[in-house]
């Protein structure tokens, strides 16, 4: 196992951020990963950098103090400012955000202090979040695994080491090179976002047995992007979508979740949105209700879409047949769609347009960005384009 964790390390070190434009690093964690992570100090030290900060969580703390915090006390409560962030965005350091998943752990919270804890977490690092979403600095987000998880996911009493070797297979941690393996991907990957943006591509109409029949109207010079756009790094490990961003303001009809989806420790599950001009107009959930409405509500364009991402259901995560109750996997094991912010970088010269020039465009913009599944294994989705229909999706395949 240690000879796959120093792989691990070395891709997200080497390849996923590549230290090549920065001399600082700032890594978040769960205080229950403090060993891996001394592994990833000693790695980057080895690398030449010498600023490094320690961003850790210790998850029975924050338990505590969500179970004994009221909405208007998060609101001034330090261990909810995350400006420490924007600091070291200042430094234009390399951000590293190891996730681990600690399923019902925070069940007993109140769900409007869950979400209102994440709102204010982001709303204290604008500078972070806009260098991000530009990818002015280098950022990646992996996962780490812990026993709770495992054994939600195995029943064997081995399941922390299966849960290891489940996320090093489906990080290609396992072949001979790594960083060769995600090179040779993200090439195919770059391919199929060539394709998709030569289509000029005017509405997507999504549909499944599910009840979804949702149709999304792409602006005037979209593009679709992956992971490969950017050659520097490699921003969520694994990655094996394409995406861009809809026009916020035509978006119609229903869609319905295919997987759950976890925010700030809270699950929401079999929950459906409803959209009429762009906005979400109605929802429900059999699970986590109220922080649903926490993300819609979170600020005045988080009821609309910034992103739509495609992936064949035929994929290493989705062949697992896990739920993993995180979005990082589960997205990329699944097409989904995101509330929120847009993607600049999926507009022509998009990078170089204010907010509100973007907006006019139809690009959201929003301080929430929350992916969410809906692929199944009979999604159909086709494209109307200048040249007539094109079927891209069928059996929640893609079929171009």
């Amino acid at each position: 196992m240690n000879e796959l964790e120093n792989k691990y390390v070395n891709l997200l070190l080497e390849r996923c951020l590549n230290f090549n434009k920065s001399k600082s690093l700032f890594i978040s964690y769960n205080k229950i990963n403090k060993d891996f992570v001394s592994k990833v100090v000693e790695k980057a030290k080895s690398m030449g950098i010498t600023d490094i900060y320690l961003d850790e969580e210790d998850s029975k703390f924050k338990h505590d103090k969500l179970k004994n915090i009221t909405i208007e006390e998060i609101q001034t409560d330090p261990y909810f400012d995350k400006s420490i962030w924007d600091v070291y965005a200042e430094k234009n350091a390399s951000f590293l955000m190891l996730e681990t998943v600690l399923p019902n752990y925070y069940d007993d919270i109140e769900p409007k202090i869950i979400s209102e804890s994440r709102n204010r977490e982001k709303k204290t690092r604008p500078l972070f979040r806009k260098k991000e979403t530009t990818y002015e600095i280098p950022w990646n987000i992996s996962a780490l695994p812990n026993e709770l998880w495992a054994k939600s996911l195995f029943k064997e009493e081995n399941a922390n080491e299966l849960l290891y070797k489940t996320i090093f297979k489906i990080c290609m941690i396992d072949t001979e090179n790594p960083i060769d393996s995600w090179n040779n991907e993200l090439k195919k990957l770059k391919e199929k976002s060539i394709k998709l943006t030569n289509l000029k591509i005017k509405k997507l109409h999504y549909k499944n047995s599910l009840g979804t029949n949702l149709t999304l109207t792409m602006p005037k010079e979209y593009k679709w992007l992956s992971c490969a756009d950017d050659s520097d790094m490699l921003v969520n490990m694994p990655s094996y979508e394409v995406f861009t961003s809809p026009d916020f303001r035509y978006t119609e009809g229903i869609v319905y979740s295919s997987r759950p989806l976890i925010y700030g420790g809270g699950l929401i599950n079999d929950f459906y949105l409803k959209f009429k001009d762009g906005k979400v107009v109605e929802y429900d959930a059999k699970t986590g209700k109220e922080i649903l409405k926490g993300i819609i509500e979170s600020d005045s364009n988080s009821s609309y879409l910034g992103e739509c991402a495609l992936i064949n259901y035929s994929s290493p995560i989705s062949d697992t047949k896990l739920v993993f109750q995180t979005t990082l996997f589960d997205e990329n094991a699944s097409c989904h769609l995101a509330l929120g912010d847009s993607f600049p970088e999926a507009l022509k010269d998009g990078d170089k347009l204010s907010d509100k020039e973007l907006m006019e465009k139809g690009l959201n913009k929003s301080t929430n960005h929350v992916d969410f599944m809906i692929g199944t294994k009979d999604l159909e989705i086709i494209a109307e384009t200048e040249n007539g229909n094109v079927q891209i999706f069928k059996d929640g395949n893609f079929v171009i």
